[in-house]
């Protein structure tokens, strides 16, 4: 499970004033160096730090809201060392030995949740999530050490894997729960409108899909604040995929609904403080450009259906990067949240061949598939 999108730009990370190309504020001075254990505090109480994550990304921010004599944690980082490492500087640095009363994590993804056990079995603290994002993160988790299932087999090979990429299928399946600490059994819930008093401010939980099922942004109207996660990113778009799990999801759909319902809700001059990039303001300029970006992907995707194709042949349509094997399953992914939204609006077909491969066209192409 990846956090950006292979559709989106990657623009040079921006610490202060104005990004041109987004119309952008970044409007702090300062930036918390990735895993060394101090903060900045970006209004009363709220301290951002950076957890190292490698890779592309590099690192994911997390929080933490200061909570009467001790802090809230919103998301956690990876299971690594560096990580491990890095909480022990936070919980000596920047919350100077105070307890954790609890960790509140985002969604399900490894770099949100990968720590979340961690905390919870050093500290004590509660596991807050929506119901949702809990249990597919148990049943995630659980995956560990199986074997690729057959339907996730037929899921691929639908899509227009060879069989070497189908053997990277089956030697990478189940290593999610790799990037994991033991999850605790027990969480609380929360819900969408929900109001939850973090010390001397009142968050609200801003529930939000289509990158993950059930995602939990929170806005404190005092501090005009908005913690996104990944569901609304500076300088990324969030991945938003169909896997094997759930094949005629319409993720896309989801997601789309959920950026108009943030505009609609949430103001436009909060600080917006997201888990990759910096915190900016701009939410409904952001929440412009992802959605047209995905409209525009839309468009260009369905004049490319006058004739059929195969998911894995409409890369070059959506990605204006090259897709290596090792890109392979989240650029079809990807593909099939755009095929399946654009078969959802009634704009193209899925036809399936003797070998149960499914070839997409507009509607009314004729196709011998």
């Amino acid at each position: 499970m990846k956090d950006a999108s292979l559709a989106a730009d990657v623009s040079p990370h921006t610490h202060q004033g104005r990004d041109d190309r987004y119309n952008l504020i970044y409007p702090l001075k300062a930036h918390p160096e990735i895993g060394d254990g101090r903060s900045v505090e970006v209004a009363e109480g709220v301290h951002w730090l950076r957890m190292p994550m490698g890779k592309e990304l590099g690192y994911i921010n997390v929080w933490a809201l200061a909570d009467g004599d001790g802090w809230t944690v919103v998301d956690t980082g990876m299971r690594t060392e560096q990580t491990v490492e890095a909480w022990r500087m936070a919980f000596a640095e920047t919350m100077q030995g105070r307890p954790v009363h609890r960790i509140l994590v985002t969604h399900l993804h490894p770099d949100h949740s990968g720590m979340a056990g961690w905390i919870a079995s050093r500290t004590g603290a509660r596991l807050w999530m929506t119901r949702l994002e809990y249990l597919m993160l148990r049943v995630l988790a659980n995956d560990t050490a199986r074997e690729a299932p057959a339907e996730g087999i037929d899921f691929y090979r639908g899509a227009g894997w060879d069989e070497a990429a189908l053997d990277r299928y089956r030697a990478r399946f189940g290593e999610f729960g790799k990037l994991l600490y033991p999850i605790p059994n027990s969480f609380q819930r929360i819900t969408d409108t929900q109001r939850i008093r973090i010390g001397k401010h009142v968050w609200q939980v801003v529930v939000g899909a289509g990158h993950s099922p059930e995602h939990a942004c929170l806005h404190c109207p005092d501090l005009n604040l908005l913690i996104s996660g990944d569901q609304v990113l500076p300088q990324i778009s969030s991945n938003v995929s169909v896997h094997p799990l759930e094949p005629e999801a319409d993720p896309l759909s989801d997601w789309l609904n959920s950026l108009a319902h943030i505009r609609t809700h949430i103001p436009d001059d909060v600080l917006v403080l997201p888990a990759h990039g910096d915190p900016f303001i701009g939410l409904h300029k952001r929440v412009e450009q992802l959605a047209s970006r995905h409209e525009e992907s839309l468009v260009l995707l369905a004049q490319a259906l006058q004739k059929p194709h195969r998911a894995v042949d409409v890369f070059t349509t959506l990605f204006r990067r090259p897709i290596t094997p090792e890109l392979q399953g989240m650029a079809t992914g990807e593909s099939l949240a755009h095929l399946n939204c654009l078969r959802s609006r009634g704009i193209v077909r899925r036809d399936f061949d003797g070998e149960n491969v499914a070839w997409w066209s507009r509607e009314g192409v004729v196709t011998d598939a």
